[in-house]
């Protein structure tokens, strides 16, 4: 890996960038404008103890949103936050669930917490509890583009329904997009989708063969406090998991069969079926509220769209101070995502240093509460300083390449709209070429960023990833960095500044991100959606309010 390049000899190299930049297309001049040095500083201070782990809601987490709104008013951005300010606020609440479950009818029986279920509210209210039948909704999925719905002809208002994970494509390859994961096998989806319904209730059964974690996950994750945006009213009172032999002992107890349904539900015209039980459930919950921000800035338009925006975004947030590991109780979480709010700090002042214009404005985010489950970027979606119809597309900037130069390039989304072809367009301007990350594509890492709450509300949007083929590197080099860090340093301590780190990638990220960012701008038009997508519809909708 080559070493962070020399202030000195950066600074040199700067003195010829007025020259060059005076006889380059405004695109080159920006993509020259974003410097080494400010990249770095950034990323330096930002992954620095000093900071704590930048934890949501205390002295770190405030800290580093303070340091980035500096770095926006000497920028001389605009405000783009609540009242005049650069913070957008973030309200949260911690849930720790103490629940009940019970099978009342046909016969009374119990249900153990963490080893039969998990349940959490739904509501931030003290206490909830609903009584009501249950029924099986298949996947529990309504895919009008895949002529899909697991609730035709049924009514499920204040009823308790149960639902597999996953979709139809698991067991049957010509379904949805066989086993790559789709939206609709989201966990979250399916509470989506239950509240759009009207449910008083959900309970997700966990087989082995539907999850890819074993059920020692869901009670670890899930049977503990859970961590939400601030929650107005809904139908839907609570959620929760059961595991397979529990879901079995319950689709019996009605003379159902939680196998034969299973098979049932994979196959197109699957009707819900009531499962002949009624259910009981209660959740009494501790409640701590707590607050914290995204930082968010403004360059204005120069032309007829100003009033229509591009997003560039990147959550600053990490872990705090945690259990420690190997002695280290820091979380500093330089890769993730230090190195993502670096970038969009030094896309902003490259931006504003060349003298770049765009006829759409441009909005700089730092997202909060990324690591508590996309809250941060779920408040922005669902509380916008600029409406979502005139959002034209979200860039997110999540973990940059520091290991060195790459001849390709990642975007997570690329398949889901127009947004696809205008990155690989800007890839090829900094002479490289994207490639598919088909572990993401069928992980379902789409959905597991800042960018997915605007997805999910129809704004077209990207996530960078990084390259694999690395300059100077064996074939294969790319996938073991990558792997290592998985093992070895993700949400770990260890996730620190290491001295091998190069920036000689993020800055190859950045230009194309810069590029990208400048077309979207200046394009006569906003992004369209794919139609196979599964937020296309709702694509559509944003654009026609």
């Amino acid at each position: 890996m080559q070493p962070f390049l020399p202030v000195a000899c950066a600074l040199a190299l700067l003195g010829a960038v007025p020259m060059l930049a005076a006889q380059a297309a405004p695109a080159a001049r920006l993509a020259a404008a974003i410097r080494p040095e400010v990249y770095r500083a950034h990323l330096t201070f930002l992954a620095d103890d000093a900071l704590e782990g930048r934890a949501p809601a205390t002295r770190g987490g405030d800290l580093a949103a303070k340091y980035i709104a500096a770095q926006f008013a000497r920028l001389g951005l605009e405000p783009a936050g609540d009242d005049g300010s650069y913070f957008h606020r973030i309200p949260i609440v911690a849930h720790t669930p103490h629940p009940e479950l019970d099978v009342t009818a046909p016969e009374r029986r119990e249900l153990r917490y963490r080893d039969d279920f998990v349940l959490w509210s739904m509501r931030d209210e003290p206490e909830v509890e609903v009584a009501a039948p249950a029924v099986f909704v298949g996947y529990g999925i309504d895919a009008p583009e895949s002529a899909w719905n697991d609730f035709a002809g049924a009514d499920v208002k204040g009823k308790i329904i149960v639902a597999l994970v996953n979709d139809p494509g698991l067991r049957d390859a010509t379904l949805f997009r066989g086993k790559e994961l789709t939206y609709y096998g989201r966990w979250t989806y399916k509470l989506e989708e239950a509240e759009r319904q009207g449910a008083a209730a959900i309970l997700l059964v966990h087989t082995t063969e539907s999850a890819t974690y074993p059920w020692s996950t869901v009670s670890g994750s899930w049977g503990k406090t859970q961590v939400s945006l601030a929650r107005t009213a809904t139908p839907l009172l609570m959620a929760g998991w059961l595991s397979e032999e529990t879901a079995g002992r319950l689709f019996a107890a009605g003379g159902q069969d939680l196998a034969a349904l299973s098979e049932q539900a994979a196959r197109p015209g699957f009707r819900a079926v009531p499962l002949g039980v009624t259910l009981r459930a209660k959740v009494r919950s501790t409640l701590t509220r707590s607050e914290t921000m995204n930082v968010v800035a403004r360059l204005p338009g120069k032309g007829p769209r100003s009033a229509e925006a591009v997003l560039i975004g990147g959550h600053y947030d990490h872990l705090g101070i945690g259990m420690p590991v190997n002695g280290d109780s820091i979380y500093n979480g330089a890769l993730d995502n230090a190195s993502g709010t670096a970038g969009v700090l030094a896309l902003a002042e490259a931006f504003m240093s060349s003298g770049t214009r765009p006829e759409r404005s441009l909005l700089f985010m730092a997202f909060g509460a990324e690591e508590s489950g996309l809250i941060g970027s779920e408040a922005f979606a669902r509380r916008p300083t600029v409406p979502l119809r005139q959002l034209a597309a979200v860039l997110n900037v999540d973990v940059t390449n520091l290991y060195g130069r790459t001849r390709d390039i990642g975007a997570l989304g690329s398949e889901h709209t127009s947004l696809g072809a205008s990155f690989a367009a800007a890839a090829r301007a900094e002479g490289l070429r994207v490639v598919e990350d088909e572990v993401a594509r069928f992980e379902g890492s789409f959905f597991r960023s800042d960018h997915f709450p605007f997805a999910k509300a129809g704004v077209p949007a990207l996530s960078l990833a990084s390259g694999l083929d690395f300059v100077d590197r064996p074939a294969g080099w790319g996938e073991a960095q990558r792997a290592a860090y998985r093992a070895e340093r993700y949400h770990r301590p260890q996730d620190e500044l290491l001295p091998s780190y190069s920036v000689d990638g993020a800055l190859q990220q950045l230009r194309v991100v810069a590029r990208l960012a400048l077309a979207m701008a200046a394009a006569s038009g906003q992004p369209t959606w794919n139609p196979t997508s599964e937020f296309a519809e709702v694509g559509q909708a944003r654009t026609a309010r």
